[in-house]
């Protein structure tokens, strides 16, 4: 365990951004989860809308600092990408 003040601040504030962080993680891959269901389930409407608000979730996560802009680009090139192979 750190002695020193600021090192202690440090383990706190880490540990905040760390719970914040993995809050954002967990919402894209929810919203991800979900347009996966609806490309399996073959329902290319519900896949467009829920494609939407995925792009919209990670961009956000992007924005925020959680991930970097070419991880969300090609997570969103693959979600799209999977939604226009519906027939």
């Amino acid at each position: 365990m750190a002695n020193i003040k600021s090192a202690k601040k440090r383990i706190l504030v880490n540990q905040t951004k760390a719970a914040r962080n993995k809050a954002i993680r967990s919402k894209v891959k929810t919203s991800i989860k979900k347009v996966d269901a609806a490309i399996a389930a073959g329902d290319k409407a519900a896949a467009q809308a829920a494609l939407l608000a995925a792009t919209t979730e990670i961009d956000k996560a992007t924005s925020k600092g959680v991930y970097h802009k070419n991880t969300a680009s090609r997570k969103v090139s693959r979600l799209a990408k999977a939604v226009n192979a519906i027939a």
